[in-house]
């Protein structure tokens, strides 16, 4: 599986930390919806296409977080 994006909601803490990440693997692309940090709680969604997909995170992205896209590191090799 690829990641193809990462947002952030800006905030630290367990508590108010959210993250949304896009992902895909062959023709299924795959939503992420993370509260509480690497140990918290996930939502996952699939998709048949990466519009389907990316509709979804822009409805998560909607409201009063001020989200940040984080850029996704290549991996050493």
């Amino acid at each position: 599986m690829e990641q193809r994006k990462h947002w952030w909601n800006g905030r630290w803490g367990r508590v108010a930390r959210k993250d949304v990440y896009l992902r895909t693997s062959g023709d299924q692309w795959y939503v992420e919806q993370r509260a509480g940090g690497a140990d918290g709680v996930s939502h996952f969604f699939e998709f048949d296409s990466e519009d389907a997909a990316l509709d979804m995170v822009r409805d998560v992205l909607t409201g009063e977080d001020d989200w940040c896209e984080l850029s996704v590191r290549p991996r050493p090799r």
